[in-house]
């Protein structure tokens, strides 16, 4: 990776409110809650921002409203360094916001969000102009294939954040090259997991992986084996964004041209790291350095392994 290395993202970007709990509210009931925190938050906004924090350069398209939350969304990731001069102009409506509620316990986390008044935009060729990956939600759906199937013309491949599956999810995933999905998103696909991998790399996707949540995630490897690793045991304060944080891990190994084994080892670490503060951004590290410490101090990599091999 060089100095010039370039990511575009095109997606979600949000305002969240986040407050913990002892316990979830019970309906009719008042409960007070401990103060609010604020943070940016989507799927590729803040895959960015961790890929940014290391270093890469990030240019992203997303949709925000007219109103207070949609200039603090933009002046977030201005302030992260992501580069939002392609972003269309804010419509006139809501930009896309959410309260989470964190149980202190287990720090799992309910999410209530509502989408912004628009979701689509179009997308200028210019904005894929010097782009090494294209990162994408696919909640966009149009646009999002329309970008897809951009940079395939231009030799830019594409990463897909699968977190649900939608009603053009069967035309999306051909034209991506890596894709990072949900457990619920396995689930909805296929029967099982390993059945979700070997149809997406059937697809012609050469980085398959399905995330697991405190369980870790599964991946599949250039040779038809299952690669298995285990989430970092830590004393997580908050896991929003972890799966936000690991796609943006996966990138950043993907451009190194790491090994599949060393890519998710990284993306699992930069992922638990986050999950050490409250909000989807606060605890993303800023140096691949810090990582790798982190990883060493850990020494939980000793402990992945290859689960299985298809005929």
């Amino acid at each position: 990776m060089n100095n010039h290395t370039l990511v575009a993202g095109l997606g979600q970007c949000s305002l969240d409110y986040l407050t913990f709990v002892d316990t979830f509210p019970v309906e009719n009931k008042k409960c007070e809650v401990s103060p609010w925190v604020i943070d940016g938050g989507g799927p590729v906004a803040t895959a960015l921002v961790t890929l940014s924090r290391l270093g890469v350069k990030t240019r992203f398209v997303g949709v925000t409203g007219d109103d207070d939350a949609g200039v603090k969304i933009k002046n977030g990731l201005a302030a992260e360094g992501v580069d939002i001069s392609h972003m269309p102009s804010p419509i006139s409506g809501f930009s896309q916001t959410a309260c989470i509620i964190i149980n202190k316990k287990t720090a799992s986390r309910t999410i209530l969000w509502s989408r912004a008044s628009r979701n689509d935009c179009n997308i200028a060729k210019s904005f894929l102009n010097g782009a090494s990956i294209l990162h994408l939600d696919g909640l966009m759906e149009v646009a999002s294939i329309s970008s897809a199937q951009m940079a395939k013309s231009l030799g830019v491949p594409v990463m897909l954040d699968a977190g649900s599956v939608r009603s053009k999810t069967h035309e999306l995933l051909p034209l991506c090259d890596y894709v990072v999905c949900s457990e619920e998103f396995s689930k909805k696909y296929t029967s099982s997991h390993e059945e979700t991998l070997r149809r997406l790399t059937g697809l012609g996707v050469a980085f398959a992986c399905v995330t697991l949540g405190s369980d870790g995630s599964l991946t599949m490897m250039t040779d038809g084996r299952v690669f298995y690793h285990p989430a970092y045991d830590i004393e997580a304060v908050d896991t929003t964004g972890a799966g936000d944080v690991f796609h943006g891990g996966c990138i950043y190994g993907i451009l190194n041209n790491w090994l599949h084994e060393e890519i998710i080892r990284f993306a699992t670490a930069i992922a638990a790291m986050k999950c050490l503060k409250t909000g989807g951004r606060a605890g993303i590290p800023r140096t691949e350095e810090e990582v790798k410490q982190f990883m060493n101090r850990q020494g939980v990599a000793g402990h992945d392994k290859m689960v299985q091999k298809w005929p």
